[in-house]
């Protein structure tokens, strides 16, 4: 009972039980969004101006930098899940589907390494580079 049809319990067929974690991972990551992207918004309203060098200049503090490179990972992270889902929901042709896949990951991957050097850069360097 609850193992599904006879034929999937030979195929060994059912729940794959691997869909649980990604939704979580996704529901964490959008909390955690809101909330970096709150911070984001009310540290930037507390700067005089917003010119290059009062950001850069902010942006070279520690406690301003971290939550950015956290910001930046869960963003891309949480880009990443979403995709996933929408590839593998609406692209049925399995090369193509991996293609699309291996590109997503590339491009997530390397657009959170990116701007994570350009925060690292400007904290380690200082504010005017």
């Amino acid at each position: 009972m609850g193992n599904g049809t006879g034929i999937g319990r030979v195929r060994g067929l059912g729940s794959a039980k691997s869909g649980t974690h990604h939704w979580i991972n996704q529901r964490i990551t959008a909390v955690g969004n809101l909330l970096l992207v709150l911070w984001l918004i009310f540290s930037l309203l507390q700067l005089p101006s917003l010119d290059y060098l009062a950001v850069t200049a902010w942006l070279a503090k520690s406690w301003v930098a971290v939550p950015m490179i956290l910001m930046l990972i869960s963003i891309f992270y949480h880009l990443r899940l979403g995709l996933q889902v929408v590839i593998e929901d609406y692209v049925h042709e399995d090369g193509t589907k991996f293609a699309t896949l291996l590109l997503l990951n590339f491009y997530a991957i390397g657009g959170a390494a990116l701007g994570i050097f350009a925060i690292a850069k400007i904290a380690f360097t200082g504010a005017a580079s």
